[in-house]
């Protein structure tokens, strides 16, 4: 009976080995929508644990909950690493509005930014002056600013087809707007959402104080589009208006968390390690499915799929729930910390943190020959409607890994939509379609199944891909 099994185990292997890539794609492709487990975990992580910020509850069960599914999954090993990162809390939910005339007043849509001040206790009031951008600060100066709420409202640029570089365009007034209102005398920052539409939800995000004194700090609140556009047009009729908001956010200590870590063990180089992840934590206001839990879950599922196809991979494939991406990046350093000084070598890094949209390829950072070796490739992808394969930013998490011989990747889902949810309330399980990030996976798949099996060489001496 044993002598049945390992010759038809033999066989199994023979087949599996003398498969084409194009084969071997189609078999992750056909499995990943047939039998994903992405969706499933996504939906635990969501509905049954929710948002994870930083330091919070959730951020400590969906940390034992991944680890506890990559320990079901029979890898070679199954870590956590510890990490101190910020415990920031929103408090009770915000309340704002605008104040023509003494008791007139029109409720809008607010939330605190992460990492901002409260407001005094009983709220704070002022008006307001309105500007497009950091640089009209200083045009305006200390005498038109101080005592004043400084609202940034310069939108992303709808004309812009890639909508990351809509949002680098003008997330600069959330990130570094209170820090630069405090040196004119403001009292409040009110930043427009980073969102293309036009809606009734306000969108959080870190803002960054850099080294002003706690005493100094002045609270900072997003506001939706949609009171964005209404609080601008009332301005233009009455810049005396005024504009309440009170929020009751706080710094606490910093608190241990985790990146929790798996891996299968390479058969031929497992001191080359390819990297495969997203980040685990997630703003407070919805469960963060898009942003990432749907890049944590695709990455599971990478390392799930190459194992239950049978692929014994060449190199170490490791997946990576990183912690703290959204306010302050502990996660991802602590990790290049860690692989540094333990001489770790790393050939590839893969990030999903673009949503759990469409894929539609991939951006590298990367040097010229391994890009051309990646080019190489690219046809395998075509059947898969995959065809963005360009040189750009990775990954957050994975960025601090860079030293100039790792490749780094980045997964592009189809990103017009993504802005929609992003950040806000309404990223939640919902607005995820299955199959969408089931294709995802399997893309990501693939391209870890390639780097696996080839490696970056030199092109003349890397063998001929059959496709």
């Amino acid at each position: 009976m044993k002598y049945v099994f390992f010759l038809l185990y033999g066989a199994f292997t023979l087949q599996l080995t003398s498969q084409t890539d194009t084969e071997v794609i189609r078999n992750i492709y056909s499995y990943s929508l047939s039998n994903g487990q992405s969706y499933q975990w996504l939906d635990h992580l969501s509905n049954q644990i929710g948002s994870r910020l930083s330091g919070s509850l959730g951020a400590e069960r969906a940390v034992a909950y991944t680890k506890e599914e990559l320990q079901k999954l029979g890898l070679d090993k199954v870590w956590l690493q510890p990490v101190m990162v910020p415990k920031w809390v929103r408090g009770n939910p915000e309340f704002a509005y605008i104040e023509t005339a003494p008791g007139e007043t029109l409720s809008v849509n607010i939330c605190a930014l992460g990492g901002s001040v409260s407001t005094p206790l009983q709220g704070l009031k002022a008006q307001v002056v309105e500007v497009q951008g950091l640089d009209e600060l200083e045009l305006l100066g200390r005498e038109n600013i101080a005592g004043k709420i400084v609202f940034f409202n310069r939108p992303m640029d709808e004309t812009l087809i890639h909508t990351f570089r809509a949002y680098g365009g003008c997330v600069d007034q959330r990130g570094s707007g209170a820090k630069e209102a405090i040196k004119y005398g403001a009292v409040g920052v009110v930043v427009r959402s980073m969102n293309l539409r036009l809606d009734d939800f306000p969108h959080t995000g870190s803002t960054n104080y850099g080294d002003t004194p706690v005493n100094k700090r002045i609270p900072a609140a997003a506001i939706s589009t949609n009171h964005a556009e209404l609080l601008s047009s009332m301005l233009k009729m009455d810049k005396n208006l005024k504009f309440y908001f009170k929020q009751n956010c706080r710094q606490l200590p910093d608190v241990q968390s985790y990146n929790v870590i798996g891996e299968i063990k390479g058969t031929e180089f497992p001191n080359e390690i390819i990297v495969v992840g997203g980040h685990l934590d997630s703003w407070d206001l919805g469960d963060g499915s898009h942003d990432d839990g749907a890049g944590c879950t695709q990455s599971m599922d990478v390392i799930r799929i190459i194992k239950k196809l049978g692929i014994k991979p060449k190199r170490t494939i490791r997946v990576v729930m990183f912690m703290n991406e959204e306010n302050g990046m502990r996660g991802g350093n602590k990790y290049a910390e860690i692989a540094k000084q333990k001489s770790e070598n790393h050939v590839f890094a893969l990030e999903s943190d673009s949503g759990g949209f469409t894929p539609r390829g991939f951006s590298f950072d990367a040097d010229d020959t391994s890009f051309n070796q990646i080019l190489n490739w690219k046809t395998l992808f075509d059947p898969y409607l995959i065809h963005y394969f360009e040189r750009g930013g990775s990954g957050a998490d994975i960025g601090p890994l860079k030293d100039g011989t790792v490749v780094l990747a980045g997964l592009r889902p189809d990103s017009q939509r993504y802005f929609d949810y992003h950040h806000a309330a309404n990223d939640t399980f919902e607005a995820i379609n299955k199959r969408e990030l089931e294709l995802g996976a399997a893309t990501m798949t693939a391209l870890v199944y390639l780097v696996d099996k080839y490696g970056f060489n030199d092109i003349k001496n890397t063998p001929q891909i059959k496709k």
